[in-house]
């Protein structure tokens, strides 16, 4: 049975092998209800500790010269929560080995009660009871570890349960978000489809239209001797042309990949000058009229960019006018604008048409890329995409008035510069030297038809042309020490080396030797290029401004030997 439970009574050992005081001993534990076993030796109480015992009563004599490390081990060997009470009957003998054995005895047995000869029954049986309850106290704290260990067991199971429930919870979590994602991205992915499809028509016909200029334009000139007729060809390929490199910013200002290039600008001059261009991309039952007041306010935009949004905004006005009428652009200064999302003094720039106008349902989603009441093929749907977002990356925005039979009104709103614009300068037409060389340039481009069309431009304005395909056969014609005045390269090429890296390395070798690049998309290299000081040339250009890019790179003596446009 487990020491000192309630099914037996508490069990104290005894070890007092002279005379009578074992015997006597062990009756008086007896009378007072308590279970006394007498040990007739010393290994005789280290087996009843063994077995199983509340107390021990020793007479100190029975441990004097006696092998005691058994029973030293069995106290050392005890568990944390024991710590086994002996009462020691002590004699009178002082000398100092007895006091020395006594004092070695007290700590080796560590909880001991020393009682001396001779003892009342009394205080023998109290002290022996008052160990009991102390050993009680240690079975309490005991059960109390047990208790503490079961339910810690019990903590950890519950731990290991609900980590359990939790891990799989999270993996059933993590299929959710996956699967959510996957069912995210493709959405996203139909909705790419989805856009593609809506504006491969629009942009297919409209890039079609203008390569059917181009091409059949360049047919018709073979075959034409009359310069008046092979003029208005040329002016038709030149006008398709720039409305393809238009067509391309509208489709980079869409993507926000198109960066703006504010100035100053006087509306009224600026779109005065579109006239013509208006006039060509309209029909002839359309008519333009202009409406600006002599004191209008300048605001900083992108010229550019305002030149696309009017012809959008224009052809868009033209379409909803399918019986022909008037198209007013019309513009005015509004001092102390206050709206929420813009204030003070803002330039009121309208689009203004009598035409079929617009249902409400139209007008929630006409900002919108792709977007188009048109047919297939009659329009991208990004025409008014790039309206808005030319107005909002001007710190300005749109406004719509219209209704169903009654026209529209479209309204760019801009803020006012208080910059003056710089004074219209009109360059002179390119003047091809009529001989002498203005310089060698090695030509950097992978393009066999664009670099023999530049290679042509450069000998028009007065260079000698060396063409190299990629970087690395540009830096190796650098190698063979031939005179080079202007390296002119793409940024775009094969071979692993972009421009940019090219110039560097050029810089390495030859440091006076100019670099100008050239892109098709301006904003992929602009930063690289400007953080390097490099001039950078966008196409699509025209020999006028090939012609100035070089002039500005070869500086004040290259643009003299040029002879070009000063």
């Amino acid at each position: 049975m487990t020491p000192g439970s309630d099914a037996r009574p508490w069990t104290v050992l005894v070890l007092a092998p002279t005379g009578r005081d074992g015997a006597a001993s062990a009756e008086l534990f007896r009378r007072a209800g308590l279970r006394a076993r007498e040990c007739a030796d010393l290994p005789g109480l280290v087996l009843g500790l063994e077995e199983g015992a509340d107390a021990a009563f020793v007479a100190e004599e029975a441990l004097f010269n006696a092998p005691t490390d058994a029973l030293v081990a069995w106290v050392r060997r005890q568990p944390p929560w024991s710590d086994l009470p002996f009462v020691v009957l002590t004699s009178h003998r002082e000398g100092p080995a007895v006091v020395a054995g006594r004092a070695r005895l007290v700590a080796a047995l560590r909880n001991v009660s020393l009682l001396e000869r001779p003892v009342q029954a009394i205080t023998l049986t109290s002290t022996i009871q008052a160990a009991l309850r102390a050993r009680r106290r240690q079975y309490e704290l005991r059960a109390h570890l047990a208790e503490q260990a079961r339910a810690a067991r019990e903590l950890e199971g519950l731990i290991a349960a609900r980590t359990r429930e939790l891990e799989q919870a999270n993996a059933a979590l993590r299929h959710q978000i996956a699967e959510r994602e996957r069912i995210a991205e493709s959405l996203r992915h139909a909705q790419k489809i989805e856009a593609m499809g809506q504006l491969t028509g629009g942009v297919a016909h409209d890039f079609n239209n203008l390569l059917m200029v181009i091409t059949g334009g360049l047919d018709m000139l073979d075959r034409q001797a009359d310069p008046n007729r092979r003029r208005l060809l040329m002016d038709g390929m030149r006008q398709a042309a720039m409305r393809g490199a238009g067509l391309t910013r509208q489709l980079l200002a869409f993507s926000r990949r198109q960066a703006l290039q504010p100035e100053p600008v006087d509306l009224r001059r600026h779109i005065g000058g579109m006239r013509e261009l208006l006039d060509r991309s309209l029909r002839g039952d359309v008519h333009v009229a202009l409406d600006f007041p002599p004191s209008l306010w300048p605001v900083e935009i992108d010229p550019g960019e305002l030149e696309l949004s009017i012809l959008n905004l224009s052809v868009n006005a033209r379409d909803a006018m399918p019986a022909g009428g008037t198209i007013t652009i019309r513009a005015e200064n509004v001092a102390g604008l206050e709206e929420p999302e813009l204030r003070g003094d803002v330039v009121k720039l309208s689009v203004i048409d009598s035409g079929t106008g617009m249902a409400p349902e139209v007008v929630a989603r006409v900002f919108e890329p792709f977007f188009t009441t048109k047919d297939i093929g009659k329009g991208s749907g990004l025409g008014l995409a790039q309206v808005y977002g030319f107005a909002r990356q001007s710190g300005g925005t749109v406004r719509i008035e219209t209704a169903l039979g009654q026209g529209s009104a479209i309204a760019l709103l801009l803020p006012r510069s208080h910059r003056q614009p710089a004074e219209d300068d009109t360059a002179a037409a390119v003047e091809v030297p009529a001989g002498g060389l203005a310089g060698h340039v090695l030509l950097v481009e992978d393009d066999d038809e664009v670099a023999a069309l530049v290679q042509e431009m450069l000998s028009q304005i007065g260079f000698t042309v060396t063409r190299a395909a990629s970087a690395a056969a540009a830096l190796g014609a650098l190698a063979d020490h031939r005179p080079v005045d202007l390296v002119f390269s793409d940024v775009m090429m094969p071979g692993g080396m972009n421009g940019v890296e090219l110039a560097r390395e050029v810089r390495r070798r030859r440091p006076r030797l100019p670099v100008l690049l050239t892109t098709a998309y301006a904003a992929a290299a602009k930063r690289d290029a400007e953080t390097e000081g490099i001039a950078l040339l966008p196409k699509p250009y025209r020999i006028e401004a090939l012609a100035a890019a070089t002039r500005a790179v070869l500086g004040e003596e290259g643009g003299r030997r040029a002879a070009v446009g000063g």
